[in-house]
């Protein structure tokens, strides 16, 4: 496991812990290209390439985005060797119930909105006291 300046680290499942920077040269070089050519179809500095191949840097989701464009290959890719997309397991699903949809439609979405805009016209610690209110008064009325 290796680590940016930062401490952050990511590590990939591949049946042993792998950097991403090593995942993606490993495909880089499967697809024979340098990094110049992902480079050339990302944008990002040659020097950049090298630094998260070598595990100096964390790319963040986007970026990763772009290699696997530039690689030509899907996302799930970058973390998984397989040819098809890894079985996903089976994960319980919720019962979507009223509270879910409220605000998607209607009178409620336009007041959603209304409340959206007035919202982000005020300051961070507004938006943050107004939070602990609305969750505060959420907890009294599911107790009743």
């Amino acid at each position: 496991m290796r680590s940016d300046s930062y401490g952050s680290k990511l590590n990939v499942n591949l049946g042993a812990d792998m950097v991403i920077g090593d995942r993606l040269r490993e495909l880089r070089e499967q697809k024979k290209f340098s990094q110049g050519d992902i480079e050339t179809r990302t944008g990002l500095l040659r020097c950049y390439i090298s630094r998260v191949e070598n595990g100096h840097t964390v790319p963040s989701i986007e970026t990763l985005e772009k290699f696997a464009r530039a690689l030509k290959v899907p996302m799930y890719q970058l973390f998984y060797e397989g040819a098809e997309p890894p079985k996903l397991r089976n994960v319980p699903r919720r019962s979507i119930g009223d509270e879910l949809d409220w605000g998607s439609s209607g009178r409620d979405a336009e007041f959603l909105d209304k409340f959206r805009r007035v919202l982000g016209k005020t300051s961070a610690d507004d938006q943050k006291m107004l939070m602990v209110m609305a969750q505060k008064m959420a907890q009294r009325s599911h107790s009743k």
